[in-house]
């Protein structure tokens, strides 16, 4: 018994609510520094603003991801939550171009986030879900190219708003320009229509039918698992959990008695919550508690090798592409344009140039997405990673010396590539190495990488730009640059399709 193959259109239609999400994501990237801007804010209090989107992927992502593996209704096991995602995204993109306050902005960022991570987590399991082995890439290359697209436009709508349809681009100090209103409201429309297309349009394997293709799969294929040992494993745990804790004490208490800035007091409470938090958890296994609370933590820290290697890939590659969404308006502003005044048309024009940008970047993201499997299978998944990470290090770091708009799109091809490629080859090298049980969960988990470099990203690029980088946000990009490079240079040591075996008590 096996998966069948499914046509090019029914790819297409079980992929298609990404590109709602992504208009939605591209919105929320492209224009969120500048509302907070308009509303007040400091450059250097942007990334602690922005902490809000990570920490809510952190928490949302696995928690969806582990109960939709266990979830079956009429509409299916990932569909539903699509739908309720889809539904609440929609209308925080009403909500945030009209904030009075920016502390009104911040929350409704916190709102768009979790309710986009929502719709987004089961996405990549329904890939792992619906798709044979041999299709999955195709299948991540799919949804590559729907972001690519739902992001160009929308990245591109507040700048065809103001130019195309001639809607004002300014406002008096503190409101949120017309052309951006219009925008997310187009955005929360398109959200909802695109994900609605993929419900009503796509099936669901049962859990039962998922079950039988797995026993298939490894009926005849034999696999080499490393045992773990359940007293070592609770052992590491409590040891990890001790030194997080150690950590996070010692460098709150010099943080807190040289009175440096609350973003990084924030980075080194969070480490004594996750340090209290295995030592809690060590200790409930200890006792053969068994709940879906020791269970989760138990298969994170059992997650499969190649995962663990990809771990540092994406912390890498998201932290650049974090620094990038953070400190691009104020970068290009400031230093390509020379102005931080928001109420200039000086301001905004450059500030719409960065839509044009990001629009490029998700425009050659779509193009390429196709591409990149071809690349792959002449070379490696690695090899393509590799190219790719540092093609786009290479444009963010070119941004410092690009002082007009040409020079400033051309920069954003190498990152479009880059951007295509961790969109789908990671996934594409993780997918093999997961077991069908467990598949939205460790999709849920591998969204850690993603979302810890962020927070990290969000707690030291505002003191580094404030403390050593003399308010210039230039800088936090190129240091995004190199840490891309890095990236893709890490890629080199990450061994795909092995699996270690989860301990009896999960």
């Amino acid at each position: 018994m096996r998966k069948r193959t499914l046509s090019f259109w029914e790819i297409w239609n079980m992929s298609f609510g990404f590109l709602g999400i992504q208009f939605g994501f591209a919105l929320q990237n492209a224009n969120t520094s500048r509302i907070f801007e308009t509303l007040g804010a400091n450059v250097e209090d942007i990334p602690i603003l922005w902490i809000a989107a990570p920490v809510t992927g952190l928490v949302i992502q696995p928690i969806i991801g582990y109960f939709s593996d266990r979830t079956w209704t009429r509409l299916g096991r990932r569909r539903p939550y699509f739908l309720v995602g889809a539904i609440l995204s929609s209308i925080a993109l009403f909500i945030m171009p009209n904030s009075p306050t920016l502390w009104v902005a911040a929350g409704t960022l916190w709102m768009m986030d979790a309710s986009i991570n929502i719709s987004m987590e089961p996405f990549r399991a329904f890939v792992g879900d619906n798709l044979p082995d041999r299709q999955r890439t195709l299948g991540f290359a799919m949804q590559s190219f729907f972001i690519g697209i739902g992001a160009v436009v929308g990245s591109l709508l507040p700048y065809m708003f103001t130019n195309w349809f001639g809607i004002s681009n300014t406002a008096p100090e503190g409101i949120i320009p017309d052309s951006v209103k219009w925008s997310f409201y187009v955005g929360g429309v398109v959200f909802l229509c695109a994900v609605l297309w993929t419900v009503i349009k796509s099936k669901e394997y049962s859990p039962a039918e998922l079950e039988a293709y797995e026993a298939e799969k490894n009926k005849n294929k034999p696999e080499r698992l490393d045992v773990v040992d359940k007293s070592k494993n609770i052992r590491n745990q409590m040891i990890t959990g001790s030194i997080m804790l150690l950590i996070g004490a010692i460098f709150t208490f010099l943080i807190y008695e040289k009175n440096l800035t609350k973003e990084l007091y924030i980075l080194f409470v969070g480490l004594i919550v996750a340090g209290l938090l295995f030592l809690v958890v060590s200790r409930l296994r200890q006792k053969e508690v068994r709940n879906g609370f020791t269970i989760i933590i138990t298969d994170m820290l059992n997650m499969p090798a190649t995962m663990k290697q990809l771990a540092w890939v994406q912390f890498f590659s998201w932290f650049a592409l974090f620094s990038m969404w953070i400190y691009t308006t104020p970068a290009v502003t400031g230093h390509v344009f020379g102005t931080n005044d928001t109420t200039t048309e000086l301001y905004n024009d450059a500030a719409d140039w960065v839509t044009v940008m990001f629009t490029v970047y998700n425009g050659v993201a779509a193009a390429v997405a196709f591409l990149l499997p071809v690349l792959a299978r002449r070379t490696s998944n690695k090899v393509t990673h590799l190219l790719a990470l540092c093609l786009g290090g290479i444009g963010l770091i070119s941004i410092y010396f690009l002082g007009d708009k040409v020079g400033l799109l051309l920069a954003m091809i190498g990152v479009g590539v880059a951007w295509a490629s961790i969109l789908s080859i990671p996934y594409a090298m993780l997918s093999g190495a997961l077991p069908s049980a467990k598949m939205g969960y460790y999709m849920g988990v591998f969204n850690f990488f993603i979302v810890i470099p962020q927070i990290v990203a969000a707690t030291i690029l505002g003191f580094l730009v404030k403390e050593l980088f003399n308010g210039e946000p230039i800088y936090a990009l190129m240091v995004g640059g190199f840490s891309m490079i890095l990236a893709g240079l890490l890629t080199l040591r990450v061994q795909t399709n092995k699996r270690i075996n989860i301990d009896e008590e999960s």
